[in-house]
């Protein structure tokens, strides 16, 4: 029953990370478009910790790897994963493994709520600074732009709203994962 609830659970944030890419706005100056993913990257991860977190990602990936129009604005294929905005999404990945394993190391051994909640949130930020990392190099390598024009296009825009929404998915992030605690449908 592990494997099935496990395989529901990772299916399940990865659609929800398909349908947060619906949402795309693009911006003129730059191919990276603001988009919600965002938030269901770093859910996943607080919620099913970082090897769940990191396949719901892979699963997503491989979806608009072969074909189905789930990346930022309907887009599919390995065009994708290899154009300038490739790197963001293979972020999304490393992304996913590096909170749930911070919340592993410091959110699951909190027993005041507001620590906890702290360590969830500052796992998503350090997540956030995991994709930027990867999106930038690979928008610098294909775009061929120097390292502040990478992140004048690939960051600086985007900066406050992830804040945003970091502060929203921490939020919501804590109180799925303590009912999913408690229901014991996952670990603490």
């Amino acid at each position: 029953m592990k494997n099935v609830r496990e395989l529901v659970l990772v299916s399940l944030f990865a659609a929800i990370t398909c349908i947060l890419s619906i949402v795309s706005i693009p911006l003129p100056f730059t191919p990276v478009p603001i988009t919600l993913q965002l938030l269901a990257v770093t859910m996943s991860s607080a919620v099913l910790g970082k090897r769940l977190g990191f396949y719901s990602q892979a699963v997503y990936t491989l979806l608009g790897a072969v074909g189905l129009p789930v990346f930022a604005g309907g887009k599919a294929g390995f065009s994708v994963l290899l154009g300038p905005t490739g790197g963001y999404i293979f972020g999304f990945m490393a992304s996913a493994f590096v909170i749930g394993w911070l919340i592993e190391i410091f959110a699951s051994k909190q027993q005041n709520p507001k620590a906890e909640y702290l360590a969830i949130l500052f796992s998503m930020v350090a997540g956030l600074l995991v994709i930027y990392t990867f999106g930038v190099i690979q928008l610098m390598l294909v775009a061929k732009l120097s390292l502040i024009q990478g992140l004048l296009g690939g960051v600086t825009p985007f900066i406050l709203a992830d804040i945003i929404k970091i502060a929203l998915g921490s939020s919501v992030a804590y109180s799925v994962r303590k009912s999913l605690i408690k229901s014991s449908l996952i670990l603490s």
